[in-house]
């Protein structure tokens, strides 16, 4: 039996970087001798095992035959006889099929195993499929992107975007999950430059299967396309959260529209949210309508969670918008007393009425400060 690191950890390591998550691969054993030797199984899908000291995963050799459309379509074969080279096969990219043999603990104490020409493509920079394998799986067509995004100096081998784009034209993509897609898509943008995903989406005519159709349609068109590479390129070096790296990408797409398709695309409420408010404050800031700027801030809760609208106008001041005319009525509208208009309002209103009447005068107390505010 030979235990190696494979993938991820191999390449980062060669490259310099920090590794931090560790895929094992053991070759030529069985199940029940993993067991016997201390190891957990915790594999669903095919034999994979808990380390009895470091808890770290460790996979027996495998192989994959396809069987149906998808991500998943696919039956594994582990045995003894699969070897190192047959198991990094499999795998999408050149620089993630290398292998280093391992101690006990896992620590790396072998020689690159480099059968696919790995190391040569991480000098080269170069991300270039494996085999024709790489056209069983279209998330593959993600990951590629996903690493784009990654390594900023590295390109896309044009025999491997040409299968790419084969996949995309087959509509495998559509045999994806949409909380697979969001996973892909989440990690993309909190990449080094996730414009490079949305480009390599693009180069594939992928965009329609990961975002809203009118955010295809504004990348086509050059002004739209540039409003979005200079609010992409600024937020990339102000912040690295998702929220507001998802929200500069989607900001000029309605409000509706992305509700729609973040519900279809099972994306987490708290980035929908945030995504819709940056959508909606950017047509309300386009025009300075009083009305609609109550309604603005009634729909993004100014009065309860304050400090989300503080950091959305943080967040487009870092992008050169001039937001003081919003600081100042933030600070304004916070300081009205509703429990004076409250007071008042109980006075001479009806009891059956009363909250009714108090939320009416405080709905006229903030339009007429907006007002005023603007006319100034």
């Amino acid at each position: 039996m030979k235990v190696y690191q494979v993938g991820g950890a191999v390449r980062d390591r060669l490259l310099g970087k920090a590794v931090h998550d560790i895929d094992y691969v053991v070759v030529g054993s069985t199940a029940d001798q993993m067991i016997e030797k201390g190891f957990r199984p915790v594999g669903s899908h095919f034999p994979v095992f808990l380390h009895p000291v470091t808890n770290h995963e460790y996979a027996l050799a495998r192989t994959e035959r396809k069987t149906a459309p998808g991500h998943q379509g696919f039956i594994f074969h582990a045995d003894p006889a699969v070897t190192l080279e047959e198991d990094l096969q499999r795998r999408d990219l050149t620089m993630n099929a290398m292998a280093q043999e391992v101690n006990e603990i896992g620590e790396p104490v072998g020689e690159i195993v480099d059968p696919y020409g790995g190391q040569a493509d991480l000098k080269a920079g170069v991300l270039r499929h494996v085999s024709k394998a790489f056209l069983e799986d279209p998330l593959r067509v993600l990951r590629v992107a996903r690493f784009a995004a990654r390594f900023a100096d590295f390109h896309i081998a044009p025999e491997t975007l040409l299968h790419m784009r084969r996949m995309v034209e087959a509509l495998e993509l559509e045999t994806l999950s949409r909380e697979r897609i969001w996973q892909e898509l989440s990690r993309a943008m909190e990449e080094t430059e996730p414009l490079r995903f949305i480009e390599t989406l693009n180069h594939c005519n992928a965009l329609s299967d990961v975002l809203p159709a009118s955010f295809e349609k504004q990348w086509h068109q050059e002004a739209a396309q540039e409003r979005i590479r200079q609010a992409m390129q600024l937020i990339d070096r102000v912040s690295p959260r998702l929220n507001q790296r998802m929200a500069c990408l989607l900001r000029f797409i309605s409000s509706t529209e992305i509700q729609e398709w973040a519900k279809g695309s099972k994306w987490p409420n708290e980035i929908t949210d945030y995504c819709q408010i940056v959508a909606d404050f950017e047509v309300v800031h386009a025009k300075l309508i009083a009305k609609d700027m109550l309604a603005f801030f009634n729909r993004a809760d100014l009065w309860r969670k304050p400090n989300r609208i503080s950091e959305l106008l943080a967040l487009y001041e870092a992008l050169g918008i001039d937001t003081a005319i919003w600081v100042t009525l933030v600070n304004q509208l916070m300081g009205i007393d509703a429990g004076q208009i409250a007071a008042s309002v109980s006075q001479r209103s009806n009891a059956n009425d009363l909250g009714k009447a108090i939320h009416a005068e405080l709905e006229k107390a903030r339009l007429l400060l907006i007002q005023e505010t603007l006319s100034q």
